[in-house]
């Protein structure tokens, strides 16, 4: 198993907002004497998600402090439209707008309003290997293989 943790500038109104926004469930949180958070569990359906305050001492920065993002963070939903409207109604800013793609999802990136990279996709229909090999290759101008074993 995999899990995320994430450093969010207020941690306390990311969980609420991610609540909220993306439907994700608070199971726990650990506050220091000095009211940061350093633990906030939320659970995305069966994902879990750790939050904590930025620690600068610690060289723990968000990437709206640093302007730097290292990884996007999917989130599979069944009704990616209304996650879509919620996320920009509470703040969110597009990345890359909603649209079907050639691999079978309806997708779309935007920034929440702590600085990290958000891709939102609903599965619209299966595809196979090679169809999706040829639409990436006339997507990116190139021949495109795929492989079911890398």
């Amino acid at each position: 198993m995999l899990t995320t943790h994430i450093i969010v500038p207020g941690a306390d109104t990311a969980s609420r907002w991610y609540a909220d926004t993306f439907g994700a469930e608070e199971k726990s949180r650990i506050t220091l004497p000095d009211g940061r958070l350093l633990h906030v569990e939320m659970h995305f359906g069966p994902s879990v998600v750790m939050l904590a305050d930025e620690f600068p001492e610690h060289e723990a920065m968000s990437p709206a402090s640093t302007g730097c993002i290292s990884a996007v963070l999917y989130l599979q939903v069944e009704d990616v439209d209304a996650v879509w409207e919620r996320a920009l109604g509470g703040g969110a800013q597009v990345l890359r707008p909603l649209a079907d793609t050639f691999w079978g999802e309806r997708e779309g990136q935007l920034t929440d309003p702590f600085g990290h990279r958000w891709g939102l996709s609903q599965h619209v229909r299966d595809v196979s290997l090679a169809e999706m090999s040829q639409a990436a290759a006339q997507a990116f101008g190139g021949a495109a293989s795929g492989n079911a074993n890398p």
